[in-house]
């Protein structure tokens, strides 16, 4: 059996007095692709957000590689090989391509693996390489998107976290992303993808929970998920 990469148990995350997740347990196996659907106002941001270190949560609600990480701060997790790419992208728009994608290798001094990354994620992205001195600000949403993807696997990370990838792009644009994505998990990078277009995610990952109020109220292998009634009922207007 392969190992957990990343586990949930009971984590809670509240704002205020507001409990947004509410104790939940989850796990994504070393070298699987795993999707957080739902509706918005769910509690998968804030999910993704506490394993990433961006929200305080108990410390042994989060295992990354066996050893607790919670409340740890983000850029330790970095380091430990944990990177998200935000709703929103959160690119910097006053920075070129090239200099964004180094704002990812930060953390890095091996600056041989950092030139073979930085190849790498301009094969994996043809555009990018074509606008690699463009202002980040000036790119497409869909460049954008790539560019941010682009930075955070420059952290050379075991784990990618994604949060709504296909958040106001073209149906044509979200479909590279996903290929990408796919390409990129295939490469050896274990994925957890949060996504509102639950069939494409169903559709590419391995294995999905499905978030309903702050509580996983579904998972298991994606296929099987693809045709439970009560997930094209809710998440595929069927």
């Amino acid at each position: 059996m392969t190992a957990a990469l990343l586990e949930l148990q009971r984590l809670e995350v509240s704002y205020g007095g507001i409990r947004a997740v509410k104790g939940i347990d989850l796990t994504v196996a070393d070298g699987e692709m795993v999707c957080l659907i739902g509706a918005n106002g769910a509690g998968k941001t804030s999910a993704l957000k506490a394993i990433a270190g961006l929200l305080p949560v108990a410390r042994d609600s989060v295992r990354f590689a066996g050893e607790p990480i919670g409340g740890r701060p983000a850029f330790e997790l970095v380091r430990r090989g944990l990177a998200l790419v935000p709703e929103g992208r959160g690119v910097f728009s006053q920075l070129s391509v090239d200099e964004n994608l180094a704002m990812g290798a930060y953390s890095r001094r091996d600056r041989a693996g950092v030139r073979a990354d930085h190849e790498r994620v301009l094969a994996l992205f043809p555009r990018l390489k074509e606008r690699h001195r463009q202002l980040a600000g000036t790119l497409s949403g869909g460049e954008q998107q790539m560019l941010a993807i682009g930075r955070a696997l420059l952290s050379k990370p075991r784990l990618l976290l994604l949060d709504e990838p296909s958040m106001g792009l073209a149906p044509r644009v979200v479909a590279r992303i996903f290929e990408v994505i796919g390409e990129i998990a295939r490469q050896g990078v274990t994925v957890l993808v949060v996504e509102q277009n639950a069939r494409l995610a169903l559709e590419t990952c391995n294995k999905g929970y499905v978030m309903e109020s702050g509580l996983i109220t579904l998972f298991g292998d994606a296929r099987a998920l693809l045709g439970n009634d009560a997930v094209r009922k809710a998440y595929l207007g069927e």
